[in-house]
């Protein structure tokens, strides 16, 4: 068994938390205010403008404001198609609990398969003859993949991910059902199905999956935690939204591939940046945890169906990628010092690509402020999580297809299917 020495333990708690991502994230934004950073520049003179970019697009599509989470769950309801609908029905006979676990083992590998397609590859939905692309057509893809039963090893129970069906996962059964070919690429397929087949490894811890190494087994661990909360006092049916994200962080830290370790424990989505104070091993690495944070928000609305209250929504951050990041670099809030960025690809693990991606987390705080300013409207009544969805992602994708064909990033990214 691996030994993690106490001082270890407290680096690899601070780096999966929120804060720890803010303060970091924070430490290169006031390098960047003043000028010291090797690659980027902010101009905040830019930031009322982008705010009203983000309110007018977040206008078009919730003229009321009322805005729902941003989460996995809107891409499978898109184009107006009943998908939800037809899950529902098909889990009308289980318990409210078994069907938040269900929605749980379709959520979880969903989001692991979310990172950036490519812009070539398409997705033919054949119940409705439309075809997606981009997050909503993986959305779709494993929403139809998990409905036939692909992540389930137990015929009479289609609606189930398992440890066991996930391991039998392959880049080649993966291609089939995302109806990737030469001619209709997907990028990073074998990054996916090994993503896949350490989930279905990780799975194998009773605490949190139980015995049945099921991802849905997550919310009988999350409903205890909510009870434990109540027991010492707390008012009954709340659960921290950073309580999901530590679950999260724990039980599936070990599926990333190629990340940095500390004491053998993988870190995940946690990057070196030379700019920062080098007074530990672990002070110079900076935490994002996109996907573990996607995924966290995309886990609430299921236990948020249990009549769960969910607080400390908006300790999380924004969501570092290239949509959010895009929106900063496309309208000016950030700008690039050498223009030799536009022409290279960048690996997630460059500086180039950490720095956009730490200051992408700041101006997404600032952007909420100014508009929680302009609308009135307290942290409670605009979390983050609805201005993401409302919001500076859909802002991102919107200016993108205006200035580039297709909508591609700005900045061109070796993405191997784990991190965008």
């Amino acid at each position: 068994m691996q030994t993690v020495y106490s001082d270890d333990r407290s680096a690899i708690a601070l780096l999966r938390s929120p804060q720890t991502i803010r303060d970091r994230c924070s430490t290169l934004f006031t390098l960047a205010q003043s000028d010291q950073l090797q690659h980027f520049r902010c101009d905040l003179t830019q930031l009322d403008r982008v705010s009203d970019y983000v309110l007018q697009v977040t206008r078009e599509q919730y003229p009321d404001l009322q805005i729902p989470f941003h989460s996995r769950w809107r891409h499978f309801e898109v184009g107006n198609i009943s998908r939800l609908s037809h899950l529902n029905q098909a889990l009308g006979h289980l318990s409210a609990l078994e069907k938040a676990k269900a929605k749980f083992d379709l959520v979880i590998p969903s989001v692991l398969l979310d990172a950036g397609a490519g812009d070539r590859w398409q997705y033919l939905e054949s119940d409705t003859g439309q075809v997606w692309g981009r997050s909503e057509g993986l959305a779709i893809a494993s929403f139809h993949l998990f409905c036939q039963g692909a992540f389930s090893s137990n015929p009479d129970n289609l609606y189930q991910t398992d440890a066991t069906a996930l391991q039998q996962v392959t880049a080649e059964s993966l291609a089939i059902g995302f109806q990737a070919t030469t001619q209709n690429p997907l990028v990073g397929l074998e990054g996916r199905s090994h993503l896949l087949q350490k989930l279905g490894q990780t799975l194998q811890n009773p605490e949190l999956f139980g015995q049945e190494a099921r991802p849905g087994n997550l919310v009988d661990y999350l409903v205890e935690r909510s009870l434990r909360v109540t027991r010492k006092g707390s008012s009954a049916g709340k659960l921290s939204a950073t309580t999901v994200l530590s679950a999260v962080l724990e039980g599936l830290g070990e599926i990333w591939p190629g990340r940095i370790t500390l004491s053998g424990i993988n870190l995940g989505d946690v990057w070196p940046h030379s700019a920062l104070p080098d007074r530990e091993p672990s002070s110079q690495l900076v935490p994002f945890h996109k996907l573990s944070q996607w995924l966290t928000y995309s886990l609430l609305e299921p236990l948020q169906e249990l009549g769960l209250e969910i607080t400390d929504l908006n300790q999380m951050t924004g969501l570092p990628e290239y949509r959010n990041g895009g929106l900063c670099l496309d309208l000016g809030l950030l700008q690039v010092k050498d223009d030799a960025i536009w022409h290279q690809r960048h690996a997630p693990s460059s500086e180039v690509i950490i720095e956009w991606r730490a200051l992408t987390v700041c101006l997404l705080d600032q952007i909420a402020t100014t508009l929680r300013q302009q609308l009135a409207l307290s942290e409670t009544d605009l979390p983050l999580v609805k201005i993401l969805q409302g919001g500076t992602w859909t802002a991102g994708r919107k200016i993108a297809a205006t200035l580039r064909p297709g909508g591609p990033p700005p900045l061109q990214i070796e993405s191997d299917g784990t991190v965008f």
